[in-house]
């Protein structure tokens, strides 16, 4: 399985594990799988941060690799598909993470139920 972890759940692997369901525990940490975290989330975690909502170290990017994550680039075709999207959901930042899912055929870690409406695979944290 291809994950792609939503900001929140990215941040729960990374730092409170537990806050994640059994079943997203088990498919983010089988090594057979492959889990990323998205440009587009450590830009909006950044901004979380800069702004004092969040409280993350400056360099938490350099725990990915440790964290057994990969990055995932956001990219031209990915920013033209989110804007075309069905307005099920209005974040932009989850708008983005629903067209690189499509596009790589990646499963989304996610709380949000939202994001099924949108025809993706959907692993519940």
């Amino acid at each position: 399985m291809r994950i792609l972890l939503d900001s929140h759940a990215l941040l729960w692997w990374m730092g409170e594990p537990s806050k994640l369901s059994p079943a997203a525990r088990a498919a983010i940490a089988n090594p057979e799988n492959e889990v990323f975290a998205s440009a587009v989330s450590i830009w909006e975690i950044g901004l979380k941060r800069s702004k004092g909502k969040l409280v993350v170290p400056e360099n938490f990017v350099d725990f990915l690799p440790e964290n057994g994550i990969a990055e995932l680039p956001f990219t031209s075709a990915h920013a033209q598909s989110s804007v075309l999207l069905p307005t099920i959901h209005g974040d932009p930042f989850d708008r983005a993470l629903i067209a690189q899912c499509q596009h790589e055929s990646l499963t989304f870690a996610t709380r949000d139920k939202v994001m099924a409406d949108y025809n993706i695979a959907v692993l519940e944290v």
